[in-house]
């Protein structure tokens, strides 16, 4: 992994609670430093299915109006309803092979406008913002 140096100004206070911690925890500085700023960076998306990542990581860079668009979206009544029928077909065994590419298609739209709508709350949240809960 490429490594970058910064020079970073920090007041005393904080500079001491590192070093405290660093010695309480017989871990040195740096390792310190660096855990703060991974718990204190952006959620990641590490975790999200490798079709989805890129999608996912992209929200990184919209500002704040795009983020809060994504997360009040919601699926049409007309869109829910013919996945609704598809999926009613798929367990009773009466899709043809077209509705079932269907299935799978809209599935996999469902799937990433859901995970859309989570990280774009979290990274909401992240950046300080109250997310209500749904």
């Amino acid at each position: 992994m490429p490594v970058e140096t910064v020079t970073l100004q920090i007041p005393e206070i904080i500079y001491q609670r590192l070093v405290n911690t660093a010695v309480a925890t017989q871990r040195s500085l740096e390792e310190v430093i660096l855990q703060a700023i991974k718990v204190g960076s952006p959620p990641t998306w590490d975790d999200v299915p490798d079709e989805f990542q890129a999608d996912i990581a992209a929200l990184d860079k919209l500002d704040d109006n795009a983020l809060w668009h994504i997360f009040h979206s919601r699926k049409t009544a007309s869109d829910m309803e013919r996945y609704n029928i598809l999926l009613e077909g798929n367990s009773n065994g009466t899709l043809t092979e077209a509705e079932r590419l269907e299935l799978m298609a809209l599935r996999h739209e469902a799937d990433l406008f859901m995970l859309r709508k989570a990280q774009a709350g979290v990274l909401l949240r992240w950046r300080g913002h109250i997310v209500p809960t749904p």
